[in-house]
């Protein structure tokens, strides 16, 4: 069987995440120094698709080790509304892997314009989005032929989290993601089989995690629904009780996302509750008796786990979809760019 591009690149996510982390060391210092010097009360992102769940992670982030509120500004805002926004003292960050979104560009536009410090993440450092930003961290992953995006995803969350090392001068987290391409490397091989058998022929799902692996709920939920044509819900560990727990009934399953942090204890008393509940949870992080424990890196910094988590998960979301006879490459009415307003 031929290789899919979606594996191929998969696989070349621990390399990309050196490429970065050496090539653009210089550019984010530069943009680390320009938010000191902001010192800013606010953070604003502004992305969409798999962007913006890098963008979520990296709000999850920021608020735990800078302490600095982040909101997600809606790029139609600029787009659609011509609503200007005041940014005075704030920093927005502008997330996409092709750089070439119409509403991504005018809302970082609109942010300079409003007086924000603007910092764009982009595999194209000649793009759009780049050149309407003070600074830019390329993430040279190299051609992503692949329609899913997946080491364009975890470089731009890496190039975030390089950043808040950086911009924090926090030396624990900037060893921890200088080791991170070697934990991606441990992660490609990590065996979620159990998680594929049980969901090759599943209909629906939810995904589960808090904090930044809330965020990586979200990507693998997309991921589902576009290389799987899984209807899959994510939903933070504590909403998910609100609510839309009600539909967990006989052999549902669910996707829990644990990592060693803070929230893991509330994570994993969720997955029991669901487990009692009669649904087929699969966990990782932690051992919950009658849910199944996949395997994952262990030993990680908490703000960096949830990301090596989700190299694993790419590796196993593409064998599922070739299992399920989908082609990972291609997912059904989707472009690699997609052009918004």
């Amino acid at each position: 069987m031929t290789q899919s591009h979606m594996a191929r690149e998969v696989a070349e996510i621990p390399e990309a995440a050196r490429r970065f982390l050496s090539l653009s060391a210089e550019a984010t210092a530069r943009a680390a120094q320009a938010m000191r010097a902001t010192d800013p009360e606010l953070v604003v992102t502004v992305a969409r698709g798999s962007s913006d769940h890098a963008a979520t992670y990296l709000k999850y982030a920021i608020e735990l080790a800078a302490g600095v509120p982040v909101a997600s500004v809606g790029p139609s805002l600029a787009s659609i509304y011509r609503r200007p926004l005041r940014m005075g003292r704030a920093a927005c960050i502008g997330i996409s892997q092709s750089g070439q979104g119409p509403d991504t560009v005018e809302m970082m536009r609109a942010a300079a314009d409003g007086g924000a410090l603007t910092v764009a993440i982009t595999n194209h450092a000649d793009s759009p989005l780049a050149q309407s930003s003070a600074h830019c961290l390329a993430l040279r992953a190299g051609v992503e032929q692949s329609v899913a995006a997946t080491k364009t995803f975890v470089a731009s969350v890496l190039a975030g989290l390089a950043l808040l090392a950086e911009w924090q001068e926090d030396a624990e987290l900037h060893a921890a993601v200088a080791g991170l391409p070697d934990a991606f490397a441990q992660a490609l091989t990590m065996d979620w089989s159990p998680l594929a058998a049980r969901l090759a022929r599943a209909q629906s799902l939810f995904v589960l995690g808090r904090g930044p692996a809330f965020a990586i709920a979200c990507e693998a939920a997309l991921k589902f629904k576009e290389t799987c044509g899984l209807h899959a819900e994510s939903f933070s560990a504590a909403e998910v009780m609100h609510g839309p727990s009600a539909i967990v009934q006989a052999q549902f399953p669910v996707l829990a996302l644990g990592v060693q942090d803070a929230a893991l204890p509330r994570l994993a008393e969720t997955a029991a509750r669901l487990v009692a509940q009669g649904a087929d949870v699969f966990l990782t992080g932690a051992e919950v008796e009658g849910a199944v424990l996949l395997p994952s890196v262990g030993e990680l910094h908490p703000l960096c786990a949830p990301l090596v988590l989700t190299v694993s998960f790419y590796a196993f979301i593409e064998a599922l979809a070739r299992r399920r006879g989908f082609d990972p490459d291609l997912p059904p009415h989707l472009r690699k760019v997609t052009q918004t307003v």
